[in-house]
Formats: structure tokens, C-alpha cells, sequence
């Protein structure tokens, strides 16, 4: 089974909702050729007397949160309310939404939810750039530009191994990355917004200061002409 909704209380004033795309057919297809027997699309998922939301205490305090204040409170107010209608013994989630698959597993995690949350990783288009549904708002010359945004995380992964690869004794700044990180993305000039270069945990998401062996979530959010666009790269 697959669900297909378009969340509102997710999307803040002044954020694409009316312009989000939506292909309930054409996404159905495809889901119908990789086998999927069943499709939960709601119209709606909130009737006039809603007053009960889910509010995750401290990810308004993420780079993502900060920018999007809101968000966070929306998507956990509808994974629970998706999870407790249809009960699944597994939820799959994409690593393109690094800080909502954190969240998704303290919300499982803290309200002991029957449910195995599993964390697929990102699938992407050749040049790099994450799949997303806002890439169809995209022109082509910004689909090819767009392709800075994994570039750059490679920066951030060429820096983690080879300092993991010295004297094993790993201790990299999170600054060094980020204004490695910022540097490139900064090269394209059709880059006309970067929101956030952040370095967070993996498992709550607050900043680091330091990257040591345990690894680090390396995520930005940028502007490509007038499209947002996330993505980011577990080390």
C-alpha cells in the first residue's frame, strides 16, 4: 500500500500549497507497474472541528524548522494520523527529508507505535539532483544547474573520508564543511537563495561542532531561480 497526500498544515504562509504538484493518475500508474495493490488518497484529512495536533518539541529549533516554522508540527500531526489509520507493520521514508525521518522515528519511538519506520536512501535523477516532486517547476538549464546541490555534498563527503583516512583520530570542524559546502554551491550563479548549509546529528538533528567517528547529516536548502530544493548526505 502507498499513500498520496498533499499535507496543508505543513505548507506556511506564502509556501507553494496552490502550486504544489499534484498527478494523483499519473502517480497511481506508476504504482500500479511496481505492483502496488491498494492507494490511500484522502481529499481531506482534517474536518472543521480539528483541534488535536502533534507537536514535536525541539525540531522548530532545526535548520529546516527555522526556515519553515510550522512545518515540523504539520508532518508529525499527519504521519501519526496516517500510521493509526492504516496500521502498517513497515513505513518507508526517504532520505531526501533527513530531519522528517529523525522525527519520524522519535514520534514511532515516543508514542509507542507498533510500526518499523525504515529509512530508504535517495533516489536520484543522473546529474545527482535528488528526485522531487517540485523538480517539474524546474527549466531545463535550472534541472542541469540544479545538479550543485549534490555536487556539493560530495565536497562534504570527500572532506569526511579523507580525514577519517589519516591517523584515525577523527576531529573535523563542522565549519570546515559548511564553507566548503557554501563555497561551492556559491559557483553556480543560478543558485539565487542559500537558506541553510547545516551539520547535524544523526539521530536528533541538532547542530554538531565537531564530526567524529560517529558520522554527521550533512543538509542544505536552496534556491534555484524561484524553486526550493533540498537535499543532503549521511557520513
Amino acid at each position: 500500500m502507498a499513500s498520496i497526500y498533499v499535507n496543508p498544515t505543513q505548507f506556511g504562509k506564502g509556501e507553494d500549497l496552490d502550486k504544489y504538484p499534484r498527478s494523483l493518475e499519473q502517480d497511481t500508474a506508476l504504482l500500479d507497474d511496481l505492483g502496488v495493490d491498494h492507494v490511500f488518497a484522502p481529499e481531506n484529512m482534517y474536518d472543521t472541528n480539528h483541534l488535536t495536533f502533534v507537536d514535536p518539541t525541539g525540531f522548530d529549533h532545526t535548520s529546516e524548522g527555522k526556515t519553515r516554522p510550522g512545518f515540523f508540527r504539520g508532518v508529525a500531526t499527519i504521519v501519526t494520523k496516517l500510521l493509526n489509520i492504516i496500521q502498517p507493520t513497515n513505513a518507508y521514508f526517504g532520505q531526501k527529508d533527513a530531519a522528517q525521518c529523525v522525527l519520524i522515528r522519535r514520534i514511532t519511538e515516543d508514542l509507542n507505535m507498533d510500526v518499523s519506520i525504515q529509512i530508504m536512501d535517495t533516489l536520484r535523477e543522473p546529474n545527482g539532483l535528488a528526485m522531487s516532486s517540485r523538480n517539474v517547476h524546474l527549466s531545463a538549464k535550472e534541472r542541469v544547474a540544479a545538479s550543485i546541490l549534490y555536487r556539493s555534498l560530495c565536497v562534504a563527503k570527500k572532506l569526511y573520508e579523507e580525514k577519517l583516512s589519516g591517523d584515525g583520530k577523527l576531529k573535523l570542524h563542522a565549519q570546515v564543511v559548511k564553507s566548503a559546502v557554501m563555497d561551492m554551491l556559491k559557483s553556480e550563479p543560478m543558485v539565487t537563495e542559500v537558506q541553510y548549509v547545516s551539520v547535524d546529528s544523526k539521530n536528533t538533528m541538532s547542530p554538531l561542532q565537531e564530526i567524529g567517528s560517529d558520522g554527521t547529516i550533512v543538509s542544505i536548502a536552496c534556491t534555484i531561480g524561484t524553486v526550493r530544493l533540498i537535499d543532503n548526505i549521511v557520513l
